[in-house]
């Protein structure tokens, strides 16, 4: 029979090991741990360094530069913002997209951690999410969903046209959050619609999620098998912290990809993170079965133009007696607006400039490099090959020697948080010069480099893929 103090040696020695675990435990994380997104995203003022003259000037205009140019910066996924810049390689796309976008109308979306309350923020950059997402592709269709009360409720149908899913959220402002939400239910619903969609087009269902909880009537598990079979991308951003079941989802219906899931850190990472899935994703190659059913494969559209009548007739689409509208290409039928389907005999109808709308995300504009003040310099740029405006003179001290290479260190600097020290950006194609307003405005909006328009010239990996 043990003695008490055999007891008290076994418990001390117990104690010791659970200590010295719980110190090899303690020794053994990595003291270089990354952090966290909301860290990284935070501004330290105190560390800017001022000018040779004592002034923070420069420093505070690279910093406005540097906030611009990030409108169109890539995320890093991985769990911190990087200030990398948007992935320019020319990739197959699908540019004819079917998107469900599912947002939570639960009560936890009473929260007034993002002004003036989750709802209604979510409701006001949904609108704008549907404005940019017909405008960066025109030839797409979108849906809208809602959970609530365990249920998932259809705010607006799949459409192409922005004002029928505008004026259906709009109408959500006075409907209260109640309930909790149901993904299982959601994803069944959004499952549901697209499955009958055409092949040649992605399936997208984009969850904004903002409770930390699903209320779920069977196995959730179960569904995400049918999504995955039925080809169906999720992408989930959520409002209030990460859930296992989310990153799961995203990663079993994205081909093992994590980074379709986020969670958002305050109102303008919100607003960027729905924004950037205006961008139509990436093919995979691994969907070997969606190559063999799309290899070669031609999809008939019609342009149809439009009509003015002297008396009102019926439409197609809504039946209703209009005097304009769209003849069909194929059956005659007349449409309101475009783009959209025949309901007659299934025929796509667009314009041509639907077509080169869409064409820009196949082939995007090159990133614009920052200009030393050596290279400006050489080049002798005075203002902005696009709008005209001065630029900032070239100091003398950077003409060659010591201040040449000075003028190169300031520059690696500078690139390093995404602002030019001579506030000038250089096509390098073309090698024009422009200010970070043409920059910004180019790659956001017109997707075309004016010099290289007015020259004629042609990149190099463009050139190949058009010519190939």
């Amino acid at each position: 029979m043990a003695s008490d103090q055999e007891f008290d040696d076994q418990s001390d020695e117990e104690e010791s090991g659970v200590r010295d675990g719980r110190r090899r435990t303690m020794t053994s994380r990595p003291k270089d741990r990354g952090q966290a997104r909301w860290e990284e995203a935070a501004n330290r003022n105190w560390e800017l360094q001022e000018g040779a003259d004592g002034s923070i000037e420069g420093v505070l205009g690279g910093l406005e530069e540097a906030s611009k140019r990030k409108r169109y910066y890539s995320w890093n996924w991985c769990g911190r913002l990087g200030l990398l810049l948007k992935d320019t390689t020319p990739l197959q796309r699908g540019i004819i997209r079917h998107t469900l976008l599912v947002f939570d109308i639960s009560s936890a979306m009473n929260e007034k951690d993002l002004r003036p309350t989750r709802h209604l923020l979510t409701i006001n950059y949904t609108i704008m999410f549907v404005r940019e997402f017909f405008e960066q592709n025109p030839i797409s269709q979108l849906g809208i969903l809602g959970m609530r009360e365990g249920l998932a409720i259809r705010v607006s149908d799949m459409s192409g046209n922005p004002n029928d899913h505008i004026a259906a959220l709009k109408l959500l402002r006075a409907t209260e959050p109640k309930g909790n939400p149901s993904l299982q239910n959601a994803l069944d619903m959004a499952r549901a619609a697209l499955y009958h969609t055409p092949s040649h087009g992605t399936r997208e269902v984009v969850v904004v999620l903002g409770a930390l909880l699903s209320s779920d009537p069977g196995d959730i598990h179960d569904t995400i098998k049918v999504c995955v079979r039925d080809r169906i991308r999720v992408r989930i951003i959520g409002l209030a912290a990460r859930m296992h079941i989310c990153a799961e989802i995203c990663r079993k219906t994205n081909g093992g990809d994590e980074s379709y899931y986020s969670v958002a850190v305050d109102e303008v990472d919100y607003r960027q993170q729905l924004m950037s899935i205006t961008t139509p994703p990436v093919l995979r190659a691994t969907d070997t079965e969606a190559q063999k059913q799309n290899q070669a494969a031609l999809l008939m559209m019609g342009f149809p133009s439009r009509i003015v009548e002297e008396k009102p007739t019926l439409c197609a689409c809504h039946g209703n007696l209009t005097r304009g509208g769209y003849l069909c290409s194929r059956c005659k039928a007349k449409v309101c607006n475009l783009p959209a389907t025949c309901p007659t005999c299934d025929l796509t109808l667009i314009l041509s400039t639907h077509l080169a709308r869409s064409y820009h995300h196949l082939f995007p504009l090159r990133n614009w490099v920052e200009v030393p003040w050596s290279r400006a310099r050489q080049k002798g740029s005075t203002q902005c090959f696009g709008c005209l405006s001065s630029f900032p003179a070239v100091p003398a001290q950077y003409d060659g020697g010591n201040g040449g290479e000075h003028g190169k260190a300031r520059a690696r600097t500078k690139r390093a948080e995404g602002a030019s020290e001579s506030s000038r950006y250089e096509c390098e194609t073309c090698g024009s010069h422009f200010c970070i307003d043409c920059d910004v405005t180019c790659h956001e909006v017109l997707h075309n480099c004016p010099g290289c328009q007015s020259r004629g010239h042609v990149g190099g990996e463009e050139g190949a893929v058009v010519g190939g």
